[in-house]
């Protein structure tokens, strides 16, 4: 058998229900134990031995939905939890106060694993199958991170208590890592060259799916440009005004006529962040959000440089000053399937997740909420798939990090298929059992998947010459701002 189905808190289940779902996690995980190596069941005991904890845990990270550079209290949870497992902690690290890095062991190999818990604004939402904010305009975990740090610091401890029994030998590193929606936190660690002495990273993602991921993601930048011009009465003496956010206009118009003659891979974004406060003054200052993506750095940098050349071009237009000010931006992630082969090990060793009435029921009322087919949920392991060139999808600060070190990513399903991402939909379900199911899987598949590699150095050889050659000539170089981190209040 190859299966896992268990129940949470955050169901409406009781007596009997309840008591037949304990009843059938502890037959399944009975049966999945017994078809895995001693050592990698007591992995596998680590997680499921600390469920209600991890589950409070995210739950508060959750209900806290703390934004980027802001996450104060979601941070003090875990990097609390950390050091009282026996972790050493230092908090505050790159200049981020709510970075942390937690370290156990001593030694080669070093082997480090992500965790991020901040949220995205505008989306609060209570664990329901309806919109329904929580709170009016706040913020809401619709990319998971609730979870993902969780799951990510289980898997950590799990490895420290094999450390403990004498099973493996080496340090495990988990890296607090803030602002993953915004700011890109894991590019200042880079920086600082905290990721440099690892010989594998690791990370998960809250998905639609189970599967081991090897597909690349997009290479990113992103950029202010404000103009600046003259005010001046809009009816009166509007010959006397210079508007900035005329250049804003042309510079916008510029972008969508140059859309047609770039590659298929780009993805060019903007925002009016600011163009004048009323209508009757021509306004002199604009400011506009631009943020470009392919699916390798070098293409990502030429649309960009043209893109700074249209910014000019509308300012001369519109005989206004400009300025252009880097936020951050990302590298694409090079893939490391050597290492994606032991994660889908791994996931094949733990099997599907499946689910209960209530939750299949939760999943279509979310589908049926947001305009989708009611097929339920997905808890099924996926082949690993072919590594495409040009995968399309999203970015991530994931990205950096694998360009320094073997990176083997996972993602697990804590949402139904075809649920928009970024959304209250995935919101609702990182609150209630599907998410914290997700959750505990991940935290055992990379368990197991650190434990195989700390026991192989062959195999930590392989991935390191696979990262090599993907690699090749191109050199790091972090895609930063010389003034360091915007944390909110920083002067």
């Amino acid at each position: 058998m190859r299966s896992s189905s268990f129940s949470f808190p955050g169901l409406n289940a009781t007596g009997p229900a309840l008591l037949l779902s304990a009843l059938l996690f502890l037959l399944f995980s009975g049966v999945m134990r017994a078809q895995m190596p001693a050592a990698k069941g007591r992995l596998v005991s680590s997680v499921e031995s600390r469920q209600a904890k991890l589950i409070e845990m995210s739950d508060k990270i959750w209900a806290l939905a703390e934004v980027a550079f802001e996450e104060g209290e979601s941070a003090k949870i875990l990097a609390d939890y950390a050091e009282q497992q026996g972790f050493r902690v230092e908090r505050g690290v790159s200049e981020m106060p709510t970075a942390f890095i937690a370290e156990y062991g001593s030694g080669q190999p070093i082997i480090g694993i992500l965790g991020e818990f901040d949220a995205l604004p505008g989306i609060s939402q209570k664990a329901v199958p309806t919109k329904e904010p929580l709170r009016e305009g706040a913020a809401g975990h619709g990319c998971g991170h609730n979870l993902f740090g969780v799951g990510s610091l289980a898997a950590a401890i799990a490895i420290k208590e094999a450390m403990q029994r004498g099973e493996i030998k080496g340090t495990v590193r988990f890296y607090g890592t803030p602002a993953e929606e915004k700011y890109f936190g894991k590019l200042y660690l880079a920086r600082d060259g905290k990721f440099d002495d690892l010989a594998a990273c690791l990370d998960w993602h809250p998905a639609p799916k189970i599967e081991a991921d090897v597909q690349s993601s997009l290479a990113l930048v992103d950029f202010i440009v404000e103009f600046r011009g003259q005010a001046a009465h809009a009816s009166g003496d509007p010959w006397n005004g210079r508007s900035a956010s005329d250049a804003m206009e042309l510079m916008s118009a510029g972008i969508n006529a140059y859309r047609e003659h770039v590659q298929p891979t780009v993805r060019i974004h903007t925002h009016m962040q600011q163009a004048g406060d009323v209508v009757n003054v021509v306004p002199d200052y604009a400011r506009f959000w631009v943020r470009v993506r392919d699916s390798k750095r070098a293409g990502m940098v030429a649309v960009w440089e043209r893109v700074q050349e249209i910014a000019k071009g509308a300012a001369i237009m519109a005989n206004v000053d400009y300025e252009i000010t880097l936020v951050s931006g990302l590298h694409e992630v090079l893939v490391n399937r050597a290492g994606g082969e032991v994660m889908q090990q791994n996931l094949e060793l733990l099997g599907d997740i499946t689910y209960t009435p209530e939750e299949v029921a939760f999943a279509h009322g979310i589908q049926e909420a947001t305009g989708k087919k009611q097929v339920g949920i997905d808890g099924k392991v996926k082949p690993l798939e072919e590594t495409l060139e040009n995968p399309g999808g999203g970015s991530t600060d994931v990205g950096d990090v694998s360009w320094l070190v073997p990176e083997v990513r996972l993602g697990v399903t804590t949402a139904p298929v075809g649920t928009p991402w970024h959304s209250w939909a995935v919101v609702a379900c990182g609150g209630m059992s599907i998410g914290h199911k997700g959750m505990l899987y991940a935290g055992k598949a990379l368990a197991l998947t650190m434990y195989d590699l700390y026991q192989s150095p062959a195999t930590l050889e392989k991935m390191r010459q696979e990262f090599e050659t993907r690699r090749g000539d191109g050199k790091y170089e972090a895609i930063l701002p010389a003034s360091g981190p915007p944390i909110p209040g920083k002067k």
